[in-house]
């Protein structure tokens, strides 16, 4: 705990947190094994860089298409699997992350194919144009650029809170979307905070190219989801009642257990 920042004497692990020492607390109790599922979630990512990498070294949209999608639908299981371990981490769920992980694949496999596969579309669409910014011989104006930051910004916001909900709730992607405008609206400026330092950690990586591939195992997926989920998962937990209705859920399946999973 006191390794980076000095100690708190009120400190108490056995305690929920608040604040930074919230923050705190989750990193000592999950980030080993959040540092664990990020290579699985890395490894489940490559598919995806390389069919990406390979569409735009033959500089072939009709290449991109398809194996966006494809590499997106192998993805997307481990995005989810990823977001539903931070999330479990967060409301403080008992289980060890290698037996949630499993439940994850059972419960969110067919949702997520098919939103990986739009996931995995949207980012290889952003990236061939990132080529073509750099293969053009004139140089961008400033609306394009700021159009394009713009789009790839509305795009992390919209991942926020999408996946989020869809290892939590099982509702329509059309609900999804709608919950994301009202809670956007009604913070909107936390959400704009948080999708700012996502643009910012996303253009780090992408100009420290190919020296930021050495982070990818250590920082990579992991940190981005968790940091973008604690900042907003008060106010997800308000809106949504995540807490009580997981539970209403465990006292259902365990009536005896007083432990929220």
């Amino acid at each position: 705990m006191g390794l980076f920042v000095h100690e708190d004497s009120y400190y108490d692990s056995n305690v929920r947190q608040v604040g930074l020492n919230r923050y705190k607390q989750l990193l000592s109790q999950h980030a080993a094994s959040w540092l664990k599922l990020n290579l699985f979630t890395v490894l489940g990512g490559i598919p995806l860089a390389v069919g990406i990498g390979y569409a735009i070294l033959s500089s072939s949209i009709l290449v991109l298409v398809p194996l966006s999608i494809l590499g997106g639908m192998l993805f997307g299981p481990f995005l989810a699997g990823l977001y539903d371990s931070i999330l479990r981490g967060l409301r403080d769920a008992p289980e060890p992350w290698w037996i949630a992980w499993k439940r994850s694949w059972r419960q969110n496999l067919g949702e997520s194919l098919l939103s990986g596969a739009v996931f995995g579309l949207l980012v290889g669409m952003y990236a061939f144009m990132a080529a073509l910014f750099w293969w053009s011989e004139v140089s961008q104006t400033l609306g394009t650029i700021t159009f394009y930051l713009f789009s790839g910004a509305l795009f992390l916001l919209l991942n926020t809170l999408y996946w989020s909900q869809l290892v939590l709730f099982r509702q329509t992607a059309l609900n999804r979307i709608r919950n994301i405008i009202l809670f956007t609206v009604k913070y909107f400026w936390r959400m704009m905070g948080v999708t700012l330092l996502q643009l910012l950690y996303s253009l780090f990586f992408v100009f420290l190219l190919p020296w930021t591939l050495l982070c990818i195992p250590i920082l990579g997926l992991w940190y981005i989801v968790f940091l973008s989920q604690f900042l907003i998962y008060e106010q997800m937990n308000q809106a949504f009642g995540i807490e009580e209705k997981f539970k209403v859920f465990q006292d259902e399946v365990h009536p005896n257990s007083k432990i929220a999973s």
